[in-house]
Order: C-alpha cells, then structure tokens, then sequence
C-alpha cells in the first residue's frame, strides 16, 4: 500500500519533494497537498499517514515519530514568517493571526507575550489588508508573506527575532507521523529526495517564478539562504527551547520528548 504523504503547498516544501514528484528516486508515497494547519488536521485524522507538519503539532500528539535530518528552519531572517502592523509593536492590542498556520501563531504569541503584550488574537483567514482592519497587527506565512512589499507597514520577520531572543535556530515545520507509518528504507528515500531536491534548487526557482514578478534568483536565494532543510543539534536545541516556551506559557500541555523513526 502508498503511504500517504501529506504537504505542505508553499515553495520552502519543494525541496523536500522534487524528486518523489519526479519519481527520480524507488518511493511508495502518494503524495498530498494543502496548507499547514490542513496537514496537520488530516494526520490526525488519519487521512495522511506522514506529513510535513506545523513543529507545534508535534508538542500536541503523544503518538507521533519525527523524521531525522530534515526540517524546515531557520537562523535568522526567514522572510516568510512575518508580523506586520501599522502601529509601532509597542502599540498593538490585538493580531489577526493566519489561519494557515499554527506554528508560526503561536511562535508571534511566545515572541509578543515575553515583550508584554497581553492583547485580543484573532484567527483570520491570510488576507493581509483584510487583516489589519479587524485587528492592529497580522501574523502572515508561507508564499503570501514572502511577496509582501509594505513600506507603509512595520514589519517583523519572527524567525529573526527569535534568532536575536534566543540565538538559535527556528524549527518551522517536520515530517511526522504514526510510529509505525514508516520503515528505516522509507526514511532514507525522504532523506535521499531532500538531497537531490537541493542540488536541484534552481530548477525549482525556475519553474517557480514562471508568470510571477520575482526572477528566479530571488526563489533560489530564500530557498539557500533564509530557509535551512536540515535538522542537527542547534535545530533540536531550538525546538526544545521553543516547546519550553510554549508549555510554559501555557500553549501546549507541556514540552515533549523528542521521538524520531529509525533510520538505515
């Protein structure tokens, strides 16, 4: 049977999936796509058996496993994850959080919360000026985030201002799932795929920025420079001290043990 691979639609993902889509390399997976928080819902409703989840459903399951050496991280500006206002930060009472996302909400309610903002969340759905008139500031993701141009607005990359408040990486996004979703072999095809799916980036920026305004170097500069795909110790580290900061403000029961699927 496929293992049913839940993904994440936005351009950080493709490396991780280049070459299972192109079949460049013996897989089984069936592969999935939609935003963060609807990956997340579909493995633990069990319409996907893995999934490149929001690193703060990891802290919410008791049952599921980690891929090893692969993430979706940073260490400092992401520019992909930003909160923008159009007041001064210190005058914001009330963030439109996007509703795609989970991690980074909750990683913009850590980083605001330890600063003394004690204002009004809003879940919206990721329409920036939408946003801003429901609330004073928004939390925006993924590919919307990344082609904001908003001089007018104050702007806040949260992957760099959690590099500056804790001097450790940003773990975004991981593949997880059910303990016995995959095998040892299945780890390193999705290991393998992240390497090749690197060596091929700017193939991706390519195809990418194809009836867009960027060029493509602009695609392959976020993808090598603010995004980082592995998962060593200083990316663990981070990951701990972000689920320590979560639990104990009370956004998640409490900080978990790290569980990862066995390798080859």
């Amino acid at each position: 049977m496929p293992i049913r691979l839940g993904i994440v639609s936005y351009l950080n993902t493709r490396p991780l999936v280049y070459a299972l889509e192109r079949n460049l390399i013996p897989h089984r997976f069936e592969l999935i796509y939609d935003v963060p928080s609807a990956c997340a819902r579909a493995l633990a409703a069990g319409e996907v058996d893995l999934a490149i989840v929001p690193s703060i459903e990891y802290a919410r399951s008791r049952d599921y496993r980690i891929v090893p050496d692969i993430a979706i991280a940073s260490d400092g500006p992401v520019r992909s994850v930003l909160l923008l206002s159009r007041k001064p930060f210190g005058q914001v009472r009330s963030i439109a959080l996007d509703t795609s996302s989970r991690t980074s909400v909750t990683l913009a309610r850590v980083l605001m919360r330890r600063h003394g903002f004690a204002g009004a969340c809003i879940d919206h759905p990721p329409d920036l000026d939408a946003m801003l008139r429901a609330a004073d500031a928004a939390v925006l993701i993924g590919d919307s985030a990344l082609h904001v141009e908003r001089p007018d607005l104050h702007t806040l990359d949260l992957g760099q201002a959690w590099r500056e408040e804790t001097g450790l990486p940003f773990v975004f996004a991981v593949w997880a799932g059910r303990p016995d979703a995959l095998t040892p072999g299945d780890v390193a095809a999705l290991i393998e795929a992240k390497r090749i799916g690197l060596r091929h980036v700017d193939d991706i920026a390519v195809a990418y920025a194809g009836g867009r305004r960027n060029p493509p170097s602009f695609y392959a500069a976020y993808l090598t420079e603010s995004i980082r795909y592995g998962l060593g110790s200083r990316e663990i580290e981070g990951l701990r001290a972000f689920y320590r900061c979560a639990a104990g403000l009370g956004l998640v029961e409490q900080e978990p043990d790290l569980r990862f699927y066995e390798e080859d």
